[in-house]
């Protein structure tokens, strides 16, 4: 009798995990999987004059089923300049965006780390406070700070150190500002995460040792940091890559991002298939770094 009891309860545990496993499975399968499936059809298919504006790639005529895979539109991809630009635009853009995100970040999320226990989720609360606000409103600010009338360049005209107003607007310097005020807090809070379980007999002991505290920064805590800044940097620059309001309020002409191309091409050329095609190669170039970090987390999990 016991025997059951115990084997009915191992069955219903098993059940259990399971059914615990199958829900982030069925929610990665509808909000993933499928659309990455949908998208990757469109990709190769044949654009057409109709709604939706892409052919099918299954078609049975004539007791004769065809099967059409169009390879054309990542060839297209390739040969076009305009297209290749896009994508070394976007990843140079959010690369320097990152940098600036981790040069201001990470004194930022130091001295949160240092401050008294009482002031640090004051402090956390003030790094958070600015993404509670609209996007949109946000960034709409920041046009009205980076204009040719704006904020910066009245100040700077009072001060007399110009005489003619800066073109800051529609640049990528502007772009960039707007990244790294955007998702800044995706920096800090990571890098504050680890430098917050920093042990503090390890810089005692450095300090016993006679090293000294720019020595003991370099050697001791940037290296047991390395996981925040590599944390940090993923959460910036894969969404900074994609990026399409920044680049579409404060950037112009001259700042080709592929966020920017897609929706042209989505809603403007209503080429649907090259879109696709775009936005499967833009995933495939952020796998790298995603599996990248995949492989450093398990790695820093196993030592």
């Amino acid at each position: 009798m016991m025997r059951r009891q115990v084997t009915a309860w191992a069955k219903r545990l098993r059940l259990g995990r399971r059914a615990i496993i199958a829900l982030p499975l069925v929610w990665l399968s509808l909000f993933f999987l499928m659309p990455f499936a949908l998208v990757l059809k469109i990709s190769l298919s044949e654009a057409a004059i109709n709604v939706p504006p892409y052919g099918p790639l299954v078609e049975y005529a004539n007791q004769t089923l065809h099967v059409f895979l169009n390879v054309g539109n990542y060839l297209f991809l390739l040969s076009d300049s305009y297209y290749v630009a896009a994508y070394w635009g976007s990843i140079k853009i959010a690369f320097t965006a990152t940098l600036a995100c981790l040069l201001l970040g990470y004194p930022m999320a130091y001295a949160m780390a240092r401050a008294p226990r009482r002031w640090q989720l004051v402090l956390m609360l003030l790094v958070m406070l600015p993404s509670w606000t609209s996007f949109l409103i946000r960034i709409y600010a920041w046009m009205g700070i980076l204009g040719n009338s704006g904020l910066i360049n009245n100040l700077l005209l009072w001060l007399g150190l110009i005489d003619t107003p800066l073109r800051m607007m529609n640049t990528p310097f502007a772009v960039i500002i707007g990244i790294v005020y955007a998702y800044l807090p995706f920096m800090v809070l990571p890098l504050y995460a680890h430098l917050s379980r920093l042990d503090d007999s390890l810089l005692e002991a450095a300090s016993d040792l006679g090293s000294r505290r720019f020595n003991t920064f370099m050697k001791v805590t940037l290296p047991l940091s390395t996981g925040g800044i590599i944390a940090g940097s993923m959460l910036v620059f894969i969404p900074a890559v994609g990026e399409f309001v920044i680049p579409e309020l404060l950037g112009g002409p001259d700042t080709l991002m592929i966020g920017k191309v897609l929706w042209d091409e989505f809603f403007q050329n209503r080429d649907w298939p090259v879109a696709s095609a775009l936005a499967m190669v833009m995933l495939l170039l952020l796998l790298i770094p995603i599996v990248w970090f995949h492989r450093y987390q398990s790695k820093e999990m196993k030592s």
